[in-house]
């Protein structure tokens, strides 16, 4: 007589786990959860890197369900996977990066709201059912399906906490702007997903600042660290301004597309100072898609070297600080787009 297989151990010894327990998936579950969506179970989504095992809506279901989610989530995970498969967000190179990053949801509209997926206090934490889980599903298919295993195809030095989940809404009920998906053409009323590969976020602590100015000479600067590939390639960030901090500006006349282009102005560093650390090599440089010259010490090089590269949002609690993700090492760009619900 066989011993009993305990399920969650089964799972947890996987070479894809991610080191938590999952949800069993039994037919019945498998069902329930297919039930949030009229789409063929057999449809194909597509392959998912670097192992490129085909993903159909019921695979997308299954790792939806063993990460936790809610029937109800299934149609954003599904819009996600599609999002990410888009040739220019380079899911392929970030499976076998020696970098950390990973890719950040931001999830717009009713849908989102209905659901519940947060934008509030706490929302890149733990404590939201909807954010943990979507994210995490998005992960457990990118280790599963596609292989992105520590130590055998991915060769990321450290990992990052955000490769557990990395999923959150805008915080709208706080924003005195209108949404990320807003300011890229859609109305407030689609349900719409911005995908970015990014770092975990550096905070810019700033209980001084009370006009626009000050404040956002501080965030540019943690916009620019020498060690980041944002100042030594063209790459995507995410800056996630708290509710204070947004008011700040906001009060003082500033629109979210004059913050955004401030940003893009002000946040960067002289070639001699990149030159003292980090990744600097001059012919990173000569590569910009902006004219640099490596030569003079005091020209001046942007941390965004295009303003589609900068996702900036109004999330978290209400607080001094706001959030920047840095992103990867320039082959990746950020993607959006409606989802099906």
């Amino acid at each position: 007589m066989n011993e009993q297989v305990d399920e969650f151990e089964f799972f947890l010894e996987k070479i894809w786990s991610d080191g938590f327990p999952v949800v069993t998936p039994t037919e019945e579950r498998i069902a329930r959860i297919l039930g949030a969506t009229k789409r063929d179970p057999e449809e194909v989504i597509g392959p998912i890197p670097p192992a490129m095992e085909t993903a159909t809506v019921r695979d997308v279901a299954v790792h939806a369900l063993m990460a936790g989610c809610r029937p109800e989530y299934l149609p954003v995970v599904i819009g996600a996977v599609e999002l990410m498969l888009r040739d220019e967000f380079n899911v392929n190179g970030v499976q076998g990066t020696m970098h950390g990053v990973a890719p950040m949801m931001i999830v717009s509209g009713p849908y989102a709201a209905e659901i519940g997926i947060h934008g509030g206090n706490g929302c890149m934490g733990p404590g939201f059912r909807a954010n943990a889980t979507i994210g995490r599903a998005i992960r457990l298919i990118l280790t599963n399906l596609g292989a992105g295993i520590p130590g055998v195809s991915s060769m990321t030095i450290f990992g990052m906490p955000s490769r557990y989940t990395y999923c959150l809404a805008e915080n709208m009920e706080d924003s005195p702007w209108t949404s990320l998906a807003v300011s890229k053409g859609y109305s407030a009323d689609d349900d719409v997903i911005t995908m970015a590969m990014v770092e975990s976020p550096r905070f810019c602590f700033d209980d001084v600042s009370n006009e626009p100015n000050r404040l956002l000479n501080g965030i540019a600067d943690t916009m620019t660290a020498m060690g980041s590939w944002n100042m030594h390639t063209r790459s995507d960030m995410v800056v996630a301004m708290g509710p204070q901090h947004a008011d700040i500006c906001a009060n003082a006349g500033m629109s979210r597309a004059d913050v955004h282009g401030r940003l893009c102005e002000i946040a960067g560093r002289k070639v001699g100072d990149l030159k003292n650390g980090g990744n600097w090599r001059r012919e990173r440089a000569l590569a910009f898609p902006i004219d640099v010259d490596p030569d003079d010490d005091d020209f001046f090089i942007p941390a965004i070297k295009d303003p589609e590269d900068l996702q900036l949002i109004v999330a978290g609690g209400w607080g001094p600080c706001t959030a920047v993700c840095h992103g990867w090492s320039g082959g990746s760009r950020a993607v959006h787009g409606r989802y099906q619900v």
